[in-house]
């Protein structure tokens, strides 16, 4: 992933003290050097002291953001005084980039509140988010209403602000590959495409016949070899699988892939169940597992809206997501349930030893000679954020739900790609994804997200969330 950028703008009022503005400029520019972010700011052979006050400093720094605009993911605001509001609302009003800003205000001290240092950014960050409101302009504030630049606390916002980009950014132009019908027996996965244009989200679609024919017809090479080899290093492959069955598989896994990359999709979904194990004689699992541990999630069933989840979920942590059913409820504990899918979790997301062997439940009627691919074990302990997205066509809308818990280590009495979870309230949880409609697959994702996933889809995308708490 390229380096995120940040246009920064600092400001500062004319009858407050100027200096404070070089002190910022080179504590915001460390401070982004350090946490390994770039930036793109007027310099101050541009406009007075590099900060933005006139009409015509904003015009300047507007010109060149806008000459940056492939490169800049969202917009810092740093107020080191209270700050022109107007000047900076009219920047960024005229830049026309559409991405989230942040808006800083710095703290003053008790002992510095003489009129050659005393700031008042305190009241001006109210000013600005006044004026910012007023022109529909989508911002984020920090945790705390003032804090130091060069403070853990900006630093953390900072992270969390440029996860809130990367979902923007990423969401906003993403493209689905739906490779294959829905099976006709899951119809809760039934979603609207044109709902998600309306969000920015393009579905492709292919018929999964072109993908069976490209596998069946892969020539066998060095590709195929080195397919092969990467998947005995990705887990356990038992001796009982052949190595015509192996071969089989690999060449699935890249037809799959190959198809994903050539529509540059940055997600998919694999109809599976039952259809390529009849047709082909392998399970996607695999296929799906490999493609998600690199950062281009896949979902089952072709759930294109589980998709997406898991899409946002990878963009927020910046890591690998999976797709399960909420499954089964866990002993007398009513916060605790199995989550669980056949399965096609990513290497990285189970952090713990994966075998690849065959589906159970479809082996037990296909025969298990014909779903060769699962990645089977549990999901090791660890906090988490679960998150689903689905287009309610009632209503015309994108909506979620999202949430944070645990993964505990308990084992479990059962198979497949499992996750013991544990989530405060669970009950309250089921009910308001059965109130609304939501489907039985859920996304999870290592780590605690929520906030930036939350911020992301409520404030600038425009969707409807559920946080559950």
């Amino acid at each position: 992933m390229a380096k995120q950028t940040f246009g920064v703008i600092v400001s500062t009022r004319s009858f407050f003290p100027s200096h404070l503005v070089k002190t910022a400029r080179e504590a915001v520019t460390a401070l982004l050097d350090r946490l390994g972010y770039g930036y793109v700011m007027v310099g101050e052979e541009d406009t007075q002291y590099g900060a933005v006050l006139s009409y015509e400093e904003a015009k300047t720094c507007a010109r060149l953001f806008r000459e940056n605009r492939d490169r800049i993911d969202g917009i810092l605001v740093i107020l080191p005084n209270f700050g022109e509001e107007l000047g900076i609302a009219e920047a960024i009003s005229l830049a026309e980039l559409h991405v989230p800003v942040l808006v800083q205000a710095c703290d003053d001290s008790f002992d510095k509140l003489d009129m050659a240092n005393r700031r008042d950014a305190f009241c001006g960050k109210i000013s600005l988010c006044n004026n910012l409101y007023q022109r529909n302009i989508p911002f984020t504030a920090t945790t705390l209403h003032t804090c130091p630049i060069d403070s853990e606390e900006f630093a953390a916002d900072v992270r969390r602000f440029a996860g809130v980009c990367r979902v923007v950014k990423g969401l906003g132009h993403s493209r689905i590959a739906m490779l294959g019908a829905r099976p006709v027996a899951f119809n809760t996965v039934r979603f609207s495409e044109k709902i998600l244009q309306k969000y920015g989200i393009a579905v492709q679609t292919v018929d999964f016949s072109e993908v069976i024919f490209k596998a069946m017809h892969y020539p066998d090479g060095q590709k195929v070899e080195d397919k092969i080899e990467e998947i005995k290093a990705y887990g356990t492959v038992p001796s009982s699988i052949a190595p015509e069955l192996l071969k089989k598989q690999a060449k699935l896994c890249l037809a799959i892939a190959e198809t994903v990359e050539e529509l540059e999709c940055d997600a998919s979904t694999v109809q599976c169940w039952d259809s390529v194990e009849n047709n082909y004689g392998c399970a996607t699992c695999l296929a799906m597992s490999m493609m998600g541990n690199n950062g281009k999630p896949s979902a089952c069933e072709s759930d294109v809206t589980g998709a997406v989840s898991m899409l946002a979920a990878t963009l927020a942590a910046q890591a690998p997501s999976a797709l399960m059913d909420w499954n089964n409820n866990l002993r007398e504990d009513r916060n605790a349930c199995i989550a669980l899918h056949c399965s096609n979790f990513p290497k990285d997301f189970f952090q713990s030893e994966v075998e690849i062997e065959c589906l159970d439940v479809l082996g037990s009627t296909l025969g298990r000679e014909n779903c060769f691919g699962a990645c089977k074990g549990q999901v090791a302990a660890g906090d988490m954020t679960f998150v689903r997205l689905s287009t309610d066509d009632q209503r015309g809308k994108l909506k979620a739900y999202i949430g944070e818990g645990v993964f505990r280590s308990e084992k479990l009495p059962t198979k497949g790609g499992l996750a013991n979870c544990y989530i405060e309230n669970l009950q309250k949880l089921m009910r308001v994804v059965c109130k609304n409609g939501y489907e039985h697959h859920v996304c999870f994702v290592r780590g605690h997200v929520a906030d930036i996933l939350e911020e992301a889809f409520s404030n600038y995308l425009g969707i409807e969330v559920y946080r559950h708490r």
